[in-house]
């Protein structure tokens, strides 16, 4: 402890920020490009038409391919679409174990002339899992939001003047200015920084505290998931060969029933056998809750086995808490202000880490010093980049070629790498204009990679990447002039 309570305060925001700063920067920045998930994926096909579909029936074609083409598979996942995805999405495990999944063409159902990419669903896990094993990815993002709930929390004890805060920047001020920009974006935004940093903590609270689920069941994870989704068993597979009957009554029976909610999911298990589950999970976007009802029908008879809609006040508190962290619920313009204030929260992490690193090397720099402070250069600048060249390798990397999901994924952090050792061999000073630049250069490739502007994703996001490119380009020449 220090001579004072805010000056231990300080300390624990500073220390905080210091060690989980470069983690929570890449989740805050993904975090922002996961509200967009599926219109990003909907960028990522570029051979999707813009025309309006019938969701029960692209869901029945889906199914129908699946049966055709992944019979011997364990289990069936379909997305249902959407009107922001009108397309259905498939996941199966092969006959190595390994998952599959692919987007499926709404006309025939089927993966072919869809290129292999992961398209927004790579922020999204990204986001909560930095691409890591389970459970070690989610451990981190876990204890990197618990942290950031305590910096946040710390940082309004330290602000003597947090109101004034919101109306304070002076421009042209060196490390003043940096401070200023880092308590304006702060406070700016405040509500939203700890709300999605206290209900990330929450999200992924089970790994924070497991000793409690262990207790309970004895480290029998399934039956713990079980408990908490009734309705979502599956029965083992009898081993006696069976067909499933005709999806589509089962699909539009579970429509009506679910009304204006729609089938958001689609799950048939042991869909070659006896046994065969077909599960429909009905949508949630009109509440900020993903509490959904549940419908279970006999795969080989049609009868309805189980009808489940959660009630349990616990539960329904936590799919709340999740629901307002992933903002499904969200229209257009309300997922806008996520974003703009994921980016915001995005800033005020990068700008503490630049803060602590020239509040150093003013004083008594050493080596450490500046090693953060090159590293800080590759992060803040690289992260983005890296994130930039996903969405160019998209539209670069040959549709034909085999693995091409897996290339897309390479290319983000082979960049990320380069960029990190560019920075690492180049003064700081110059270093930032010229990755400042490379970030401007590369969302204007984006946006032009985005014409004809065809339909509203499209020009969305050529609209926000044109943005995004004069903001990275004035910060370019800012820091140039600088140098």
């Amino acid at each position: 402890m220090k001579g004072s309570f805010r000056a231990s305060m300080a300390w624990l925001h500073t220390t905080l920020g210091l060690v989980t700063g470069w983690v929570l920067f890449a989740i805050a920045l993904s975090g922002s490009l996961s509200v967009f998930r599926q219109e990003i994926t909907r960028w990522m096909h570029p051979e999707l038409g813009s025309q309006p579909v019938d969701p029960i029936q692209v869901s029945s074609r889906a199914i129908d391919w699946l049966g055709q083409h992944a019979g011997s598979a364990a289990a069936w996942y379909v997305a249902c679409p959407t009107q922001e995805a009108p397309f259905a999405t498939g996941i199966w495990p092969n006959a190595q174990g390994k998952y599959i999944q692919q987007v499926l063409d709404p006309h025939s159902g089927s993966p072919d002339g869809m290129r292999d990419t992961l398209g927004g669903e790579f922020f999204y896990r990204f986001h909560f899992e930095l691409q890591l094993p389970y459970p070690y990815g989610r451990l981190i993002a876990a204890i990197a939001a618990l942290a950031l709930v305590v910096a946040l929390v710390t940082g309004i004890i330290i602000h003597r003047r947090i109101f004034s805060d919101l109306f304070t920047f002076r421009p042209n001020r060196g490390q003043r200015s940096w401070l200023d920009a880092h308590n304006l974006l702060g406070v700016a935004a405040l509500p939203f920084h700890l709300m999605i940093s206290f209900t990330g903590a929450v999200t992924l609270a089970s790994l924070l505290l497991p000793w409690t689920t262990q207790a309970v069941y004895w480290h029998d994870e399934m039956a713990s998931y079980a408990e908490l989704n009734p309705a979502l068993y599956s029965r083992p597979a009898s081993g006696q060969p069976g067909h499933l009957v005709p999806i589509l009554p089962l699909i539009q029976t579970a429509n009506r029933h679910f009304m204006e909610t729609g089938i958001a999911q689609i799950y048939v298990f042991n869909p070659s056998d006896r046994a065969a589950l077909v599960t429909f999970i009905s949508g949630n976007d009109q509440t900020v809750s993903t509490s959904a009802r549940i419908m279970t029908f006999d795969g080989m008879t049609g009868q309805l086995l189980n009808e489940h809609i959660e009630t349990r006040p616990v539960v329904r508190l936590y799919t709340f808490l999740y629901g307002l962290h992933v903002a499904r619920f969200a229209p257009t313009i309300t997922r806008g202000l996520y974003f703009l204030s994921g980016l915001a929260l995005a800033a005020v992490i990068g700008s503490g880490m630049h803060l602590w690193a020239i509040k150093r090397l003013r004083q008594r720099p050493h080596f450490g010093h500046l090693i953060v402070s090159r590293l800080n250069v590759g992060i803040l600048t690289g992260t983005p980049l890296a994130f930039a060249t996903y969405f160019l390798a998209n539209r670069f990397i040959p549709v034909t070629i085999g693995d091409r999901s897996g290339y897309e994924l390479r290319s983000v952090f082979v960049v990320w790498a380069l960029t990190l050792v560019f920075a690492l061999v180049r003064r700081s000073a110059r270093a930032w204009p010229d990755l400042l630049g490379s970030n401007a250069l590369g969302c204007l490739a984006i946006a032009l990679l985005g014409m004809p502007w065809t339909n509203a994703v499209t020009s969305g996001t050529s609209v926000i990447t044109f943005g995004l490119a004069g903001a990275f380009a004035y910060a370019a020449l800012r820091s140039g002039r600088q140098a």
